[in-house]
C-alpha cells in the first residue's frame, strides 16, 4: 500500500506540473488584461488537436509541435485581445463592468471555435501516446512521458516567472497589471502590453494542449473541462500569481491521483470544488495570492 500511495503522489506530481502550465497563461489574462477568459480551454484543445495533426500526419515530434503552432496561438490570443476586449474596454463605462461583458463576450468565442473545431475535425477521440514506454524511478515503474512533460512544464514556468519579473517588458506588463493609467502615463504602451499580454497566455494553453496530446487520446469536445480545471488551479494558486497557479497545480495533480486511485475517479472534480470552497473561506486570495 505505502508502495502505491508513493506512486500515485509521483505521478500526481508530474500531472500537476502540467496542470500548472495550463493554467498559467490563464492566470497572466486574468492578472493583466482583467479577462476572465472562458476560452482558454478551447485554446488548449486547439494546442492538443493540431499537435495531433502534425504528429499522425506530417510526422512532426509533437514536443517540437509548439514551435509551429505557438506563433500562430499567440496572434490568435493577440487579436482577439487587441480588437474585441479592447474595444469592450473601450466602451465599458467601469471596470466591472467591462469584466462582465468580457466574460459573457468570451462565452460567445468558446462556441464559435467549439464548434469550428468539430465541424473541421469531427468529435472522435485521437490518440498519438508519444514516450509511452516504460522508466523505473525508485523502484516504481512510471511512463516515461510524464517526466518529459514535467521537465518541459517546469522549465516553461520558471522562464515565464524569469521573463516577468527580470526582463524590461515583464516589467512593464507587471505595471500594467498594478495600475495601467499610471504605466501609460510613463510611457508604456498599455495596449499593446494588454495584447502581448493575452497572446502569450494563449500561447501558453498551447503548449499545455501539446503536452497533454502526448499522454491521452484528445478531442475537440476537451477545452471546458480543461477551462475549468484551470480556473480551479488560478483561483486556488491567487489570481494573478504565476508561482501560484504551479503550486496549486500539483497539489490538485497529487489529490486527484490519490482520490482516483484509492477512492472513486468519479469524485475528483468535486473533490476539487470542495478544496476551492474551503480555501476561499480560509483564505480568499489563494495559496500565493496577494490581498
Amino acid at each position: 500500500m505505502a508502495e502505491r500511495i508513493l506512486s500515485l503522489i509521483i505521478v500526481g506530481i508530474l500531472q500537476g506540473g502540467v496542470y500548472g502550465l495550463l493554467a498559467m497563461g490563464l492566470s497572466l489574462q486574468y492578472g493583466v488584461c482583467r479577462v476572465i477568459n472562458i476560452t482558454h480551454g478551447e485554446f488548449i484543445m486547439l494546442g492538443a488537436v493540431l499537435t495531433y495533426i502534425l504528429h499522425i500526419g506530417f510526422d512532426v515530434n509533437p514536443l517540437l509541435a509548439p514551435v509551429i503552432l505557438g506563433p500562430l496561438l499567440f496572434g490568435l490570443g493577440f487579436l482577439l485581445q487587441a480588437t474585441l476586449f479592447r474595444t469592450l474596454k473601450a466602451w465599458a463605462p467601469s471596470p466591472a463592468v467591462f469584466e462582465g461583458n468580457a466574460l459573457l463576450a468570451a462565452f460567445g468565442v468558446l462556441y464559435i471555435i467549439e464548434h469550428f473545431a468539430r465541424i473541421t475535425w469531427g468529435g472522435k477521440l485521437m490518440p498519438s501516446y508519444y514516450l509511452a514506454d516504460l522508466v523505473s524511478f525508485l523502484g516504481i515503474d512510471f511512463v516515461k512521458n510524464q517526466f518529459v512533460t514535467f521537465a518541459i512544464a517546469l522549465a516553461l514556468g520558471i522562464a515565464v516567472y524569469l521573463f516577468l519579473s527580470r526582463s524590461r517588458m515583464g516589467r512593464a506588463i507587471r505595471a500594467t497589471a498594478e495600475d495601467p493609467g499610471t504605466a501609460g502615463l510613463m510611457g508604456v504602451n498599455t495596449n499593446m502590453i494588454l495584447a502581448f499580454s493575452f497572446g502569450l497566455g494563449a500561447l501558453l494553453a498551447g503548449v499545455g494542449g501539446a503536452l497533454v496530446s502526448t499522454k491521452i487520446a484528445v478531442s475537440t469536445g476537451m477545452g471546458f473541462s480543461n477551462t475549468v480545471l484551470a480556473l480551479i488551479v488560478v483561483v486556488l494558486g491567487g489570481l494573478g500569481s504565476i508561482p501560484g497557479s504551479f503550486v496549486a497545480g500539483i497539489l490538485i495533480g497529487i489529490v486527484s491521483m490519490l482520490v482516483a486511485g484509492l477512492w472513486e475517479p468519479i469524485l475528483t472534480v468535486p473533490v476539487y470544488y470542495a478544496m476551492l470552497m474551503i480555501l476561499l473561506l480560509v483564505r480568499p486570495t489563494g495559496i500565493l495570492g496577494k490581498k
